[in-house]
């Protein structure tokens, strides 16, 4: 009998273990996300060649004769007060002019492309104004997306447009949609390969007729020989020791590869920050992108 007693037991708490998991797992389901999150749309970053105006900026914060970065939890101190218009309550964008220390051209386009996009300006956080002085201003962190520098950029906060994702599956086999297309210029932080969640910006824009919420397809060409990493010429159709093809089938010659796609959640005039939502493989920088 107590044998039979502590069974039941067990299997009473194994059915309720499971049913658990089972309405974890459908909660999950039912509240899968369908909007980019608020660090996708406002740690995302954007290219222009409009210069951002810089005369609202971090002044300093909380024990700075030792601190040189300023994280969540600290006061802000920022050059504007109320003599300026501030009052308690106003939220700054945190924004900093971002340039490559390394300045590498990872592909044979990238460098002159970089250029006519404009100036790279990282997002850095936002700042709401706690307390007003008459000729500063002292400031908690609402978001951040990396440490606060003395002399990072305020612009008055404006709310972003928040895309929705739509529900189409990757087709791996798409044929060229006939809209514009471009390239797949640089990575935030200047990576050079991404994944689902990561962020590339594009060398088409708002000028161009490109809006937030819009999709781009992902594709690339083999042996189009743009790379400027080594590699060994015609791999694409021949390899001493691994075979070969009678015909020297070109880039043009080949099926492109469709690697993935992504919603744009910002514009500039002459480029597109993308969130990567679908990914086959890695986006590499030099991949091609084409308007869905």
């Amino acid at each position: 009998m107590h044998k039979k007693i502590s069974y039941n037991i067990l299997m009473m708490g194994l059915r309720v273990g499971l049913g658990l998991l089972a309405c974890t797992a459908i909660a999950q389901a039912q509240y899968a996300p369908t909007t980019p999150t608020q660090a996708d749309l406002y740690c995302s970053g954007v290219i222009t060649d409009k210069p951002v105006p810089n005369d609202i900026y971090v002044i300093s914060g909380e024990d700075s004769r030792y601190r040189t970065t300023f994280q969540q939890g600290e006061f802000i101190f920022i050059n504007r007060g109320a003599e300026q218009g501030v009052k308690v309550g106003d939220q700054f964008d945190v924004v900093r002019q971002r340039s490559d220390m390394m300045a590498t051209a990872w592909f044979k386009y990238q460098p002159m492309l970089s250029r006519a996009m404009g100036t790279r300006y990282a997002d850095i956080g936002r700042l709401r104004v706690i307390h007003v002085d008459a000729k500063t201003s002292t400031a908690e962190m609402e978001i951040i997306c990396e440490p606060m520098y003395r002399g990072d950029i305020l612009r008055p906060f404006v709310a972003r447009p928040v895309p929705q994702y739509h529900n189409a599956k990757l087709d791996p086999f798409a044929p060229p949609s006939g809209k514009k297309t471009a390239m797949v210029v640089s990575g935030k932080d200047y990576a050079v390969q991404v994944g689902p969640g990561k962020i590339v910006y594009v060398n088409l824009g708002n000028e161009q007729g490109v809006r937030v919420g819009d999709y781009f397809r992902v594709f690339r060409y083999q042996g189009t020989r743009i790379e400027t990493v080594a590699q060994v010429p015609d791999t694409s159709y021949k390899a001493y020791g691994f075979g070969s093809t009678p015909v020297a089938y070109q880039w043009d010659n080949l099926p492109r590869q469709i690697v993935g796609e992504g919603i744009v959640v910002r514009t500039g005039p002459n480029s597109s920050t993308v969130l990567v939502t679908t990914s086959r493989g890695e986006s590499l920088i030099g991949d091609y992108v084409e308007l869905e």
